[in-house]
């Protein structure tokens, strides 16, 4: 059977609701930012991070990497979208969104979330912290003019690609990042929220 180990809130999010979407057989266990450094881990994924995938005996990291196996074992459920199950651009736009989100923005608030790691003193931190949220508040201009066109960023049908960027302006509201100059923003965030499947991860993340 299908694991997701997960640390709540992090972009393990994301193949969590790919899992939930497939309707394949899956248990998900949370796991400490201790526990990743165990060496009971590390034996899985050597990168000591999450998502950890594992099937049986066989384990998988990286978040692109375990929603493209969800979605192989799991080709007709819409993971990139109703219109990719047939669509090759389809499916290739959705990949295209999800590595945005998965390296640029995802990327973009290393300095928030880890300054202290990055550079000494507090000024030189705060600084750094403040010239990350502007440059990831920016970022999400690009997906304001898309969703002011359409309810999701391929079209009308959601694929998880807008899970995460759901999830990413979860971290932004966290860290109090202004993105209030997108007027189309919070409607694509309501959106994505109301679906079933990202409503039970939220609540089984106890995130709601």
């Amino acid at each position: 059977m299908l694991k997701l180990y997960y640390i709540a809130g992090t972009c393990s999010f994301v193949p969590h609701v790919a899992l939930q979407w497939s309707g394949l057989q899956y248990t998900a266990e949370e796991v400490g930012r201790d526990t990743v450094k165990s060496a009971q881990y590390l034996a899985l994924n050597p990168q000591g991070q999450v998502p950890l995938l594992t099937d049986g005996n066989w384990a998988l990291s990286q978040n692109i990497a375990i929603i493209d196996y969800i979605n192989d074992l799991a080709p007709d459920k819409g993971i990139y979208g109703v219109a990719a199950n047939n669509d090759p651009k389809a499916r290739a736009k959705a990949r295209q969104w999800l590595a945005f989100a998965n390296s640029d923005l995802h990327s973009g608030f290393k300095p928030i979330f880890g300054a202290a790691r990055m550079i000494e003193g507090e000024e030189a931190q705060n600084k750094l912290k403040t010239n990350a949220c502007d440059a990831v508040a920016k970022m999400f201009a690009g997906i304001d003019q898309v969703v002011a066109q359409q309810d999701y960023l391929t079209g009308n049908s959601i694929s998880i690609a807008d899970v995460y960027v759901y999830i990413e302006m979860h971290w932004a509201q966290r860290c109090k990042i202004d993105l209030s100059q997108y007027h189309n923003l919070n409607a694509f965030y309501q959106r994505v929220e109301a679906d079933d499947g990202v409503t039970a991860v939220l609540k089984a993340q106890r995130l709601i």
